[in-house]
């Protein structure tokens, strides 16, 4: 009989009681595949107590880890729990309703983090993206772990060779553009958040960019030092965009908005074309303003700004800069309808103004999960 390890992880900044709900009917498919398996019938919030999970997997012979990606988390105890472990991985990850309010789980999102992690570090993984009430769940792990061993083949195919001449000429001036410029990073990237780690050297080399690393101190003593005008006049900006400002934490927004101020500065003052920030979570808990739509108002100046310290997405809006001719918006792949071929992005309120539905009047919002602005609240314009 196939003898199966679960951890079910999630974190308490999303939906508890319904990911609760969600992992209670994962549980039951879980036990029709194997009535045994082995680990904890509980959500794991923090590091210790997965650890402790992996612990005791660690020490049964089983032929397979079904990973519960029950809401996101980032992929630090997912590769814990793989270099631990030698039997192959499951995702399991949870579609939810689209509902175009803030997600409840953000599931995929997890999933595709952590195999990212995995398959850097030469471990093999499977996913299932169903419902856990989904009558046919049960068949479908049954299936991803009948298999002793998974197959380690490469899971994306190289790209057609068009021999487009124009494509090329388009990639030509896309490089040509990018060399010289120089791109900042502010602070380190979060942990677990390893596709965005960077080696200056090499991305010098890639690309011809530069990339230079200030702290997030840097970031915050420019923020204090804008003046005053220059925060009012960003305020009526943002409000003339967005409405009326007067029902957000006003603390808050103040520190928001010199945020703006102090990227602003740090992008001046160094020649940066783009930069990156670690956001998430010290520009909220730590300084007590949303970096979002701070970085998205920069975006629309002309100098794309980036989450997380992610030197690589930069790059990446660097590039749809030069193609688009337009500001660019990084997002999260977040949810995928394989009977109707389409799915959703989403990320916290980064996106420019430049691509707002015109129909629809942008407004103002706070983190979803900090609960602090200033974040832009718009349906993107089609196209």
């Amino acid at each position: 009989m196939t003898r199966i390890g679960v951890v079910a992880l999630a974190r308490p900044t999303f939906d508890v009681e319904y990911a609760e709900e969600v992992a209670a009917a994962a549980f039951e498919a879980l036990s029709d595949v194997d009535p045994d398996w082995m680990g904890e019938r509980a959500l794991l919030f923090d590091a210790d107590s997965t650890r402790e999970a992996i612990a005791t997997i660690s020490d049964s012979s089983i032929d397979a880890v079904v990973v519960l990606q029950v809401t996101f988390t980032d992929a630090s105890m997912t590769q814990a729990l793989a270099n631990e472990i030698a039997a192959p991985v499951v995702f399991w990850a949870f579609p939810e309703d689209r509902t175009g309010g803030r997600l409840r789980l953000n599931s995929l999102c997890g999933i595709n983090l952590a195999a990212y992690t995995l398959r850097r570090d030469g471990h093999t993984a499977r996913y299932m993206y169903r419902r856990s009430d989904d009558p046919g769940a049960a068949d479908g792990l049954r299936s991803l772990v009948a298999a002793a061993e998974f197959s380690g083949a490469p899971l994306v195919a190289a790209p057609p060779d068009t021999g487009s001449v124009a494509a090329a000429d388009a990639a030509a001036a896309v490089s040509a553009a990018l060399a010289g410029l120089k791109t900042g990073v502010i602070g380190d990237h979060p942990d677990g958040f390893d596709p965005c780690a960077y080696d200056a050297a090499e991305v010098r080399a890639l690309t011809g960019v530069a990339v230079q690393r200030l702290e997030l101190a840097d970031l915050f003593a420019a923020a204090d030092a804008a003046p005053e005008s220059d925060v009012a006049a960003l305020r009526r900006r943002a409000a003339g965009a967005l409405g009326p400002l007067d029902d957000l934490d006003q603390e808050s927004l103040d520190k928001s908005l010199r945020l703006y101020e102090g990227m602003r500065r740090l992008a001046t003052d160094n020649g940066w074309a783009a930069f990156a920030t670690r956001c998430w979570p010290e520009c909220l808990t730590d300084y007590g303003g949303a970096a979002c739509a701070p970085q998205a108002m920069l975006t629309d100046d002309g100098i794309p700004g980036g989450c997380e310290a992610d030197v690589y997405g930069n790059l990446t809006s660097l590039i749809l800069r030069q193609l688009s001719g337009a500001p660019p918006f990084v997002a999260d792949l977040v949810d995928i309808d394989f009977t109707d071929d389409t799915a959703v992005f989403w990320h916290c309120g980064v996106a420019p103004l430049h691509m707002a539905d015109p129909t629809v009047s942008a407004g103002a919002t706070v983190h979803s999960n900090r609960r602090k602005p200033l974040l832009h609240e718009f349906p993107l314009k089609p196209g």
